[in-house]
């Protein structure tokens, strides 16, 4: 019988993109390598757990779901999370970012800065700028005061990100030039935590890292990974990748798998079996985010 793994999710290192895999296998992601894998007869999704821990019951959880875990770990999961505000005395400091995803797409965020850039990567930001480091809760007031004085949302959806994606702007100074005219009005505000140490505004811009940039530009994608299903394969050339989506040239055409759709499963290597999972067409920018100002 084929060796099954399980997906672990992907994360971006100085390599790129890299699938990880329950027991610590790695698989770095290069541009223009085959991406294969199906899903064997019978197969079922299984809750990942919470914080290293495995789900007790095992939990089975839907296709579609992107958190991949039961309502009891995922509760368990946020209950130490700086992104449900649980973790208010932790003594790490913290930046406050910009981050551009498409024309009218723009969120703030906060990340450790021991992390450096990989939220961004994960989150598929197409630019960032930093605009300020301090304590946790000096960056949270931070954010709260950017969403309440200017009307920047801490959330963009998937969705969003990649109904724009085929279309940004040529150049890297277009990509940042919303987020270079809000971060001069984020530091001209009053009322900025004491604590929180402000930076000067630096675009640093992903699009030829994740392969969506001029030249580097492939076929736009015409579809996206509803969900995986026991049987199911999908396969095709890497020609992209941004945050947790992978571009796959397909006999569809190019094809948007969200790799969180993969955890949980035990998938099997594939090889030349066509793109037999559910997909939708993409959307396209009609109705994303009106613009900030």
């Amino acid at each position: 019988m084929a060796q099954a793994w399980k997906c672990a999710g992907l994360r971006w290192s100085a390599d790129g993109p890299v699938l990880t895999w329950v027991g610590g296998r790695r698989s770095v992601l290069a541009r223009g390598k085959r991406v294969a894998f199906g899903v064997a007869e019978g197969g079922v999704r299984t809750c990942v757990g919470a914080r290293g821990n495995a789900c007790p019951v095992r939990a089975g959880v839907p296709g579609r779901s992107t958190g991949a875990r039961c309502e009891e770990c995922a509760r368990l999961d946020r209950a130490h999370s700086v992104a449900a505000d649980t973790m208010a005395d932790d003594p790490r400091p913290y930046r406050v970012y910009l981050a551009w995803f498409g024309p009218g797409l723009v969120k703030v965020g906060i990340t450790a800065y021991e992390r450096g850039s990989a939220r961004l990567l994960e989150q598929g930001a197409v630019c960032f700028s930093w605009l300020g480091c301090g304590p946790l809760m000096a960056a949270r007031r931070t954010e709260e005061l950017l969403r309440a004085a200017l009307g920047v949302p801490d959330r963009i959806p998937y969705a969003h990100k990649r109904a724009v994606r085929a279309a940004l702007p040529e150049s890297a100074a277009e990509r940042a030039a919303e987020i270079a005219g809000l971060h001069a009005r984020a530091v001209a505000l009053g009322g900025w935590p004491e604590a929180l140490t402000p930076e000067p505004f630096h675009g640093v811009d992903h699009a030829a890292v994740f392969g969506i940039d001029g030249a580097e530009r492939g076929s736009a994608a015409v579809a996206e990974v509803a969900e995986l299903v026991a049987g199911g394969a999908i396969g095709g050339e890497l020609v992209a990748a941004a945050g947790p989506d992978l571009h796959l040239a397909t006999e569809r055409g190019v094809v948007v798998l969200d790799t969180r759709l993969m955890t949980g499963w035990e998938l099997l290597a594939a090889e030349g079996e066509p793109c037999a999972v559910p997909v939708r067409e993409l959307r396209r920018a009609a109705g994303v985010q009106e613009g900030l100002f």
